[in-house]
């Protein structure tokens, strides 16, 4: 599909800075791009690429010097260059409507007319399912669920009993939603289990990704918030509130009865402990550990979780420790001092 740079630029609500009348043909990014191709530049840490790349034309983002090229300025140059490949892939398929007859659905189940239900997929008694919902192959719904509109699952989705998923979400294969939490009480010397009661609710829009795991509430319910995104491999223990719009990464383990407030991002491999409270727009690095509240706007790194900055030190003075114990033996040694025997 041939379209100008000037079209590119109107898909986009971009800026060009060049020859609009200039032909594209396909859109690859920097590392692929020829002669003919659309790419983009995600800020001046790619420059140099761009700079050496075949590319006719590049979106960037306003500012960043064109270097005598043909581009387009936008305020996003990663969303528009997808929007952009969308486009240029045309239309879909259109997905197959109706239940596939290797399906299982109860006859006590609700359907609309607009769903999609592939082989081998189960719903259970009592479960309503939304308009232009799709079940993919091996999807296990349970008794008394409810799914909004546009819900997708994914192959090997399992929802336990009373579920309840709102519009637009989308969880990915081998996901796991409302399995009992991990609540124990030892008594006689036997590990006796806490019975598991309540449900899991998701809100409008979430996305949860693949081989993810949320454990229903024991007397109330497990809640994510809307807009809230999960990578794959993440762990939400049972009686936990996620609030709107978080941002976790892959094998984040959230403990029970943990609450966190709007726009919090935890970044991969994050554990937090149980009845923590993250308040909103906190972020926390990389593998740390949280074991305290965390107020809002806070932003932490480490195990036990400190403020970035103060973790960034330590980690710098723990670099210098075998220096330093070197220097000490040298002062000892100087000054005629051995260590006692042990």
């Amino acid at each position: 599909m041939a379209v100008t740079v000037l079209e590119v630029a109107q898909w986009t609500g971009g800026e060009v800075v060049g020859d609009g009348a200039t032909v594209l043909r396909s859109a690859r990014p920097l590392g692929e791009a020829g002669p003919g191709d659309l790419t983009f530049v995600d800020g001046e840490r790619n420059l140099s690429a761009w700079k050496t790349c075949p590319a006719t034309a590049a979106l960037v983002p306003p500012g960043l010097a064109p270097h005598g090229r043909t581009v387009i300025e936008v305020a996003d140059p990663l969303l528009a260059f997808a929007l952009v490949v969308l486009r240029l892939r045309g239309p879909q398929p259109a997905r197959p409507r109706g239940i596939d007859p290797a399906a299982a659905v109860h006859p006590g189940a609700v359907l609309d007319a607009d769903v999609t239900v592939g082989p081998f997929a189960v719903v259970g008694d009592g479960t309503v399912i939304g308009r232009g919902c799709v079940l993919h192959a091996g999807v296990v719904v349970g008794q008394n669920c409810r799914l909004g509109a546009d819900v997708v699952l994914y192959p090997h989705v399992v929802l336990y009993d009373d579920t309840v998923l709102g519009d637009r979400v989308v969880v990915h294969a081998n996901s796991v939603i409302g399995a009992d939490g991990f609540g124990y009480r030892t008594a006689g010397g036997r590990h006796v289990k806490v019975p598991q009661l309540s449900h899991v609710i998701v809100g409008d829009d979430v996305e949860i990704g693949a081989s993810t795991t949320i454990d229903r509430g024991t007397f109330s319910p497990t809640v994510i918030g809307e807009g809230s995104k999960f990578d794959n491999q993440v762990q939400v223990a049972h009686n936990c509130r996620i609030g709107k719009h978080n941002l976790l990464a892959s094998q984040v383990g959230i403990g029970g009865s943990c609450t966190t407030g709007e726009h919090v991002i935890m970044a991969g491999q994050v554990g937090i402990a149980d009845h923590t409270i993250i308040g909103d727009r906190v972020t926390i690095l990389a593998k740390s550990g949280v074991h305290k509240d965390i107020p809002a706007g806070g932003r932490v790194l480490g195990t036990p979780a400190l403020p970035d900055r103060d973790m960034m030190k330590i980690y710098m003075h723990l670099i210098k420790l075998p220096q330093l114990r070197k220097d000490v033996e040298q002062i000892k040694e100087s000054l005629g001092l051995r260590d006692a025997p042990s």
